[in-house]
């Protein structure tokens, strides 16, 4: 235990113990965590120590990969009061670190199962490769593809030559009474029908010779393939049938089994994140768990947002089974989402008519009802308006983001508002504060957006399957290294405005107050200025604002 209880530098005698445990997927870090952090990124900040490259060196890009690591305040059976540091995954190729607690499961152990199943693996992986891009196959497909044009070419033209034939007998048979010219013709058009068959049935031969030779290749591929997946689901089992998670009860629970009750497979991975280790390590060494928090140290993922140093939540996809089972027996901290923080907060209608409503909706009231909390802009408008068709919601606005909402009052005029919306013909414009400066004064970015389905509600950049995401953007000011900017949205993605900003390919700085891609504050400094649209009846142009409060 020696080895991962690491005692603080700094003087805490004077700093209050939370009431209750982190709640580990929305928190404000406690002032004992932040601590526990900067004395661990010191010690990061060492590259002496670390051959691990984090990518913080612009010159030295090569495998740089950035890490999650975690913090855990404990207090030991002396009453004392310490710290327990993990990180996710491995580091420099390995799955322990001096003064790091150690993984559930080692996975990586030298001569183990993984090691010998990954090594016979990773050797099917390249006779695949090999395989695919061989000189040979590419020759016959080649082969086989110039066959193809040839054949049809052939075929096209012997076909053209036969109708031509064909009409010309059908003309003659208006003119010829002679019946053994008819059969003449009859015959002729026998001969005509199986000579076309005889060339389609020699172009088949001529191709068979080359197709079975792709088919034994690609046999083959295939059967290393299906090789390679079952092999793979069987290291999987073998390495997930291996962890145990422990609570504060002390009683454990087998991952598969966790996930079992969850009808979901763990994906790559699970097990290995920083929150779990952490917390398994003080059950077994009989460390009350305090208080917690992981941060992101190093390069920024392709996909996700992650920046040096900011603080992150535990992952859903991965942690968020595990740790309903392991913090069973702990005192937590209320989910803060579950709170409904718009209770007293009032809609400010803008313009209405008998047809529509524009209204400013404020930070943190949903537009529809969510799972817990059903306080929205919807249920409210129908609790104003019980006997409209209505209201139907024409678009939405994060429950974060405040401003310009458009509302129908019909069906009718929902349709013509949701069409304008599709042909792009509603102009929006957003203002929001970015936490740094931009260099460029104006610009569009182009991101493509999907659900992070391992994180939800998050998004992610993906340029495979996201859907087409394009902001445009104007500097209004910059001040107190922060960016004033207005957004005019292209398309309109789920949190498109929230990861344009914030994603490293696109201003690389998040919108101030962004708890999900930046820093949690007080509130998302995001906001629906202006809107402009026609209106569905009158076709007249309107367009309005909304005051910015913050």
């Amino acid at each position: 235990m020696q080895k991962c209880y690491i005692k603080f530098s700094s003087d805490i005698t004077n700093i209050a113990l939370p009431k209750k445990f982190t709640f580990p997927f929305y928190y404000e870090p406690h002032k004992l965590t932040k601590i526990a952090v900067s004395e661990l990124q010191k010690k990061l900040e060492n590259t002496n120590l670390w051959q691990h490259n984090f990518g913080l060196d612009p010159d030295n890009q090569k495998d740089a990969i950035g890490k999650m690591f975690g913090v855990l305040i404990v207090k030991n059976k002396q009453n004392e009061i310490g710290y327990l540091t993990a990180y996710s995954g491995k580091l420099e190729g390995e799955n322990e670190a001096v003064n790091f607690v150690p993984p559930i499961f080692d996975t990586y152990a030298k001569n183990g199962f993984f090691e010998k199943e990954e090594h016979y693996i990773s050797e099917i992986s390249k006779k695949i490769h090999i395989l695919e891009n061989s000189t040979t196959l590419q020759e016959l497909k080649t082969k086989n593809q110039k066959l193809e044009i040839e054949k049809t070419n052939d075929l096209t033209a012997e076909k053209q030559k036969l109708n031509a034939r064909k009409s010309d007998r059908k003309l003659k048979r208006f003119t010829i009474v002679d019946k053994n010219e008819l059969e003449a013709l009859n015959q002729q058009s026998i001969q005509d029908k199986f000579y076309y068959k005889e060339l389609v049935a020699n172009w088949k031969t001529k191709q068979e010779k080359i197709t079975k030779k792709i088919e034994q290749l690609e046999q083959e591929i295939n059967h290393l393939k299906q090789e390679r997946t079952k092999r793979s689901e069987k290291l999987h089992d073998y390495i997930f049938g291996n962890y145990t998670f422990l609570n504060a009860n002390q009683k454990t629970k087998k991952l598969l089994e966790i996930f079992n009750e969850i009808n979901k497979k763990p994906i790559a991975g699970t097990g290995d994140c920083a929150a779990p280790k952490l917390l398994q390590y003080a059950f077994q060494n009989h460390l009350q768990p305090i208080a917690m928090a992981e941060f992101w140290w190093g390069k920024p993922l392709k996909n996700e947002i992650r920046k040096h140093k900011n603080f992150y939540p535990a992952c859903n996809g991965k942690c968020k089974p595990i740790l309903n089972h392991m913090l069973k027996g702990l005192e937590v901290d209320e989910n803060p989402i579950l709170i409904n923080l718009a209770k007293d907060k009032k809609i400010e209608t803008i313009y209405e008519d008998d047809y529509l409503l524009v209204i400013n909706k404020p930070a943190e009231l949903l537009t529809i009802p969510g799972q817990k909390i059903k306080d929205s802009v919807l249920t409210r408008i129908q609790n104003k308006y019980p006997n409209l068709s209505g209201p139907f919601i024409v678009h939405r606005l994060d429950m974060s983001t405040s401003g310009i909402l458009l509302i129908s009052k019909t069906k009718r005029v929902h349709k013509k508002l949701q069409s304008q919306f599709i042909k792009r013909t509603i102009k929006k414009q957003y203002f929001a504060i970015l936490d740094g400066v931009l260099n460029e004064k104006n610009g569009i970015i182009d991101l493509p957006l999907t659900t992070d389905y391992h994180d939800t509600p998050k998004q992610k950049v993906c340029f495979k399957s996201g859907k087409p995401a394009k902001t445009k953007y104007q500097v209004v000011e910059v001040k107190n290294n922060q960016t004033k900017v207005y957004f005019y949205p292209i398309t309109g993605r789920t949190h498109q405005l929230r990861v344009h900003a914030a994603h490293y390919l696109g201003l690389n700085t998040p919108i101030v107050g962004d708890d999900l891609y930046g820093t949690k504050i007080n509130r998302l400094h995001l906001h629906a200025y202006s809107i402009t649209f026609e209106h569905p009846i009158s076709k007249k142009k309107m367009q309005f604002t909304s005051e910015i409060n913050f």
